[in-house]
């Protein structure tokens, strides 16, 4: 009997409801849209059409990958980001849509620099797959963007994500440990650090543990070593009435801002994720 789309969509199904997966049904949808190359409406519409088994042999065992706990745009290779289709590789962090909040509440900032200078300069700290950075290029044409991160693996997935989808000439990718190899100043410095304390990362979700990098997980004894060391630099890396914007976690507002103000930085704006939690902070200096 041959394989039908449906009939690999329920077999993905049943396979994550049995190895506990969290929204199987969700996860099958998009795990066999995905390989599959087909819209959500494709998949729906033309359940019935026949997979060949060459396709159908790579199904089954990317099913057994998400199966044991494997993301799934980690099996699919790439995800979409505030409109852009971003790679993933083992040295980047998968970029999630609360992420998208940061980049939407720094827009207006962003454009509002651009219209009173002519330019606007943003550096993304620990940028991964660039999706910050890429994210407000995308959104403010006529920006620039310097992407900095500690793996040179990560960079290469940054550059090649900022070409493939037509940024490249306004992005840069450098090799840095925060501020340590970066010259000039910018108008907007953000980042999304490592902020997990390290006692915590080991009971991290296995989709996030085994799969993330932990050097952008670990984020110290009390996981604000990144925040300090961005902290301690930014203002001489700052222009005049430029801004820094930074992502927390959940319960980090007071803590992370009280790094921050130490520095010389007051708070501008919080910015809430989509469950309605502190996602980010922008600062200003004093």
């Amino acid at each position: 009997m041959s394989d039908t789309r449906d009939s690999l969509l329920a077999e993905a199904k049943k396979r994550f409801l049995e190895a506990h997966i969290g929204e199987a049904a969700l996860d099958a949808r998009v795990l066999v849209s995905g390989l599959l190359e087909l819209s959500a409406t494709d998949l729906m519409l033309r359940g019935d059409a026949v997979v060949s088994p060459e396709d159908a042999q790579g199904v089954r065992a990317a099913i057994e990958r998400r199966a044991a706990h494997e993301p799934v745009y980690r099996i699919l290779g790439q995800r979409e980001f505030y409109g852009l289709t971003l790679r993933m590789s083992a040295a980047t962090l998968e970029p999630r849509p609360d992420s998208e909040m940061i980049v939407e509440g720094l827009v207006p900032f962003a454009r509002r620099i651009l219209a009173e200078k002519g330019e606007c300069r943003v550096i993304d700290l620990g940028t991964g797959t660039g999706a910050i950075c890429l994210g407000l290029l995308s959104a403010v044409e006529g920006a620039t963007g310097v992407g900095t991160d500690i793996s040179a693996a990560a960079l290469e997935t940054a550059q090649g994500n900022a070409d493939s989808n037509g940024l490249g000439p306004r992005f840069r990718a450098v090799v840095s440990d925060w501020f340590d190899d970066v010259d000039g100043r910018f108008d907007i410095i953000v980042s999304n650090p490592p902020y997990i304390r390290s006692d915590v990362v080991l009971s991290l979700a296995p989709e996030v543990r085994d799969h993330d990098p932990a050097i952008a997980l670990d984020g110290g004894a009390d996981g604000l070593d990144a925040y300090r060391a961005i902290a301690a630099k930014a203002l001489s890396h700052l222009n005049p009435d430029g801004i820094v914007g930074v992502e927390i976690g959940y319960d980090q507002l007071a803590t992370v801002g009280a790094v921050f103000e130490k520095q010389g930085f007051v708070v501008l704006e919080r910015i809430k994720d989509l469950g309605g939690n502190d996602r980010a902070i922008v600062f200003a200096a004093q």
